[in-house]
């Protein structure tokens, strides 16, 4: 009888550990492979690893202690325990650890240099490629300086910038000078959430080894939109363990972004210190001389003549980025060749207009944090980050409005920007302002002077006239 108490003790505190993280994450982390003992003064939980039982305790040791109190009326103490013959399929039988993975699994993006000029996998920028102009000068030199040295002095390399200011195009392109100028050498290139995604499935087939060995010996690893990582705690957990042994074991590492370190919102600090602990470097909206440069090798890649004059035209009036300039292009070539016509001016004007229409005048969405944070009292950072007093919900908002209204991103990437937020919060942001616009709500903040009183349309219409002089 005795036994049946405990046991059914035991399944109440389950279903109350479950109520408070949700079933999903219950399934995931209790469901087949826990084991769960309440002893007089502990509650002991059993586990097949010992990453499991660390995250168990640094993820949910408050709702396990809330949960302990409701089902016994007893604070309990939490004891991790380890038992690898826990480890079960889906179908519930339990099973040995799996093996490390075959030979004939592919390698992740792997470089084995052989040929002289032979470029990473899949991967087809190149440095020589890449028009270089004083907005990206600095980030090409640090690239060049990664690979043409033998030990860089540059460890990690963060690059951050705007979307399509060539960020993809220097890490690529350093992969690939890297597997030509060390053959053998062991090179990853890919996206943070392409590394996320490899980390869940290597925890879901019990080969989680087997992905820590693949990328911590590795030689080069550069990872593409490392913001993308906010807000995923296990995520940042295990990427930092992954930075610190190939930077303890002298291998480089780059980095992609598209905020500062210190603006990336819900990131570690540990993370952080390590990320502006090397070289962090800017990459700002191409020039006019570089537009015009861009087009000019397009032209000859897509060989087609193109007057100057209408390259000039191009380049003067697509001005936020390298993506926007090479869909201008595509398109007039496109029109040109199935019409059988010239190329001109009128032509790129009447072609492109809703281009010119979209993007003329220009506004960058650093920018418009710049003057909303300095308006405000805040900084990008904050911003950037989950913080939701007053005073940066509101800053944060006209942030996501202006950045909406005055440039082409979209809400998804506008979310991305500013803290990695979803798509969701960056609508109700805009629907919120468009309210106090709309009624000339009185807004409410505190600033370092006090607190602080104006009417929404003034603070708009101050803000775009910032805005319009930067």
């Amino acid at each position: 009888m005795m036994q049946d108490a405990v046991t059914t003790e035991a399944a109440a505190l389950g279903e109350a550990i479950a109520d408070r993280i949700g079933q999903q994450k219950y399934r995931v982390w209790f469901g087949r492979s826990a084991k769960m003992e309440l002893a007089e003064d502990r509650l002991v939980i059993a586990v097949p690893s010992e990453f499991m039982a660390g995250w168990i305790k640094s993820h949910f040791a408050e709702e396990i202690n809330q949960a302990a109190q409701a089902v016994t009326g007893k604070d309990l103490r939490l004891v991790m325990q380890v038992e690898p013959g826990l480890l079960q399929t889906e179908d519930g039988r339990k099973t040995r650890p799996e093996p490390m993975m075959e030979k004939k699994e592919r390698p992740l993006m792997a470089v084995t240099g052989r040929a002289p000029a032979r470029k990473a996998q899949g991967l087809k920028l190149v440095l020589d490629d890449f028009v270089v102009g004083p907005s990206n000068q600095l980030g090409f030199n640090a690239a060049q300086t990664v690979v043409n040295s033998d030990a860089s002095p540059f460890n990690p390399l963060f690059i951050h910038g705007g979307y399509g200011v060539g960020k993809t195009h220097l890490l690529q392109g350093i992969c690939n000078g890297l597997a030509t100028a060390r053959p053998g050498a062991r090179i990853a290139y890919l996206a943070a959430e392409d590394f996320m995604n490899q980390f869940v499935l290597a925890l879901k087939t019990k080969r989680l080894e087997e992905f820590r060995t693949r990328f911590r010996q590795l030689d080069v690893l550069a990872i593409d939109d490392i913001h993308f990582i906010a807000n995923k705690n296990s995520m940042q957990g295990e990427f930092l363990h992954t930075f610190n042994s190939i930077d303890l074991a002298g291998k480089q590492i780059v980095l992609a972004s598209d905020a500062h370190p210190k603006q990336i919102g819900q990131i570690s600090e540990s993370l952080v210190s390590r990320f502006v602990s090397g070289m962090v470097v800017k990459i700002d909206s191409p020039e006019y001389q570089t537009r015009l440069e861009i087009c000019r090798r397009m032209a000859a890649r897509l060989r087609k003549h193109i007057g100057e004059d209408v390259l000039q035209f191009i380049a003067e009036h697509m001005r936020s980025n390298v993506r926007e300039l090479e869909g201008a292009m595509l398109k007039l070539v496109a029109f040109a060749s199935l019409g059988g016509e010239r190329v001109s001016v009128d032509m790129a004007r009447h072609i492109l207009d809703d281009h010119i229409t979209r993007t003329d005048p220009l506004v960058h969405v650093s920018d418009i944090e710049g003057s909303v944070a300095a308006f405000f009292g805040v900084s990008p950072a904050d911003v950037h980050s989950s913080k939701k007093n007053r005073t940066v919900a509101m800053a944060r908002s006209f942030c996501m409005y202006l950045a909406r209204n005055s440039t082409r991103m979209s809400f998804p990437e506008i979310g991305r920007y500013m803290g990695n937020k979803n798509h969701a919060t960056v609508l109700m942001a805009c629907r919120k302002v468009d309210d106090l616009v709309g009624r000339n709500a009185d807004v409410r903040w505190d600033s370092p002077a006090g607190n602080r009183v104006a009417k929404a349309r003034a603070i708009l219409t101050q803000l775009q006239d910032a805005l319009a002089m930067r």
